[in-house]
């Protein structure tokens, strides 16, 4: 097979990017199935995140229904969500910084 005009064998490079190609769709499925679970306020407040940033699940410490104290809840549910949405963004990029080897990639390694 011929040499690319960057050096080396086309194929193997061609057959390199599918590969990789392959390894991020696998990433980004095993990404989307992650549990992030976020504790704010002492663990009054409870929630997961799967790697897309959705929210799973949100546990309120019954303590905190008072109608008395509704902005108390309003701002730990929002801290909680912030957070939740916070590592599950984080999460990809730390998965495909490990994926690239060291290599800065724009728009897939931050």
């Amino acid at each position: 097979m011929a040499d690319s005009p960057l050096g080396g064998n086309l194929a193997e490079l061609l057959k390199k990017a599918q590969d990789l190609s392959q390894q991020l769709r696998a990433r980004q499925e095993e990404l989307a199935g992650l549990r992030i679970p976020v504790s704010v306020g002492g663990g009054m407040v409870q929630m997961a995140f799967n790697g897309k940033g959705e929210a799973l699940s949100l546990h309120l410490d019954p303590a905190l229904v008072n109608p008395n104290e509704i902005a108390v809840l309003q701002d730990l549910v929002l801290s909680a969500v912030n957070e939740g949405i916070r590592q599950a963004q984080q999460r990809p990029q730390e998965a495909m910084a490990k994926m690239a080897g060291g290599l800065k990639i724009p728009g897939l390694t931050g």
